[in-house]
């Protein structure tokens, strides 16, 4: 059985228009919508000057690969929070600024990034750690298709 959990995530960046509908596709196939229990999402949702905040609750694993996987190849930051299952896995943020690799960091289930102290311990300083809370909590810049 899959384990399913709740699940936030907000991109942003700058798209070519041309991709719009292949967008709209990923997030109509992941189940996304603009708020929990809200309506599938449409090609009329898309905000103005605003990063795009979508949410889902039943979602396998806490991923939506579809979706993840289109930032990443077209370079658009993201901010995904997963709640936890029980015994399984506890809630993560994903964050991705536009290149280079995902960063995975333990959240609560109000999407607070958090460590461990063996975490702190292992980075040494106040400044490190203060880093790392930074590094985890990305602000997303608005969505938009460019010509």
């Amino acid at each position: 059985m899959v384990d399913r959990v709740s699940l936030s995530i907000t991109l942003g960046g700058d798209l070519p228009v041309a991709l719009r509908g292949d967008l709209v596709g990923h997030i109509q196939a992941e189940g996304l919508a603009l708020d929990y229990d809200a309506d599938a999402f449409t090609a009329n949702d898309f905000p103005t000057d605003a990063p795009l905040s979508l949410y889902a609750h039943e979602v396998a694993w806490g991923r939506v690969d579809l979706v993840e996987g289109f930032c990443a190849v077209h370079g658009l930051p993201y901010v995904r929070w997963s709640g936890g299952s029980a015994a399984q896995f506890g809630p993560e943020r994903a964050v991705f600024t536009g290149s280079g690799e995902v960063r995975l960091f333990a959240a609560d289930e109000d999407d607070e990034v958090v460590m461990t102290m063996d975490r702190a311990m292992s980075l040494g300083s106040y400044e490190a750690i203060m880093a790392y809370f930074m590094a985890g909590d990305l602000s997303v810049p608005p969505l938009r298709f460019l010509p």
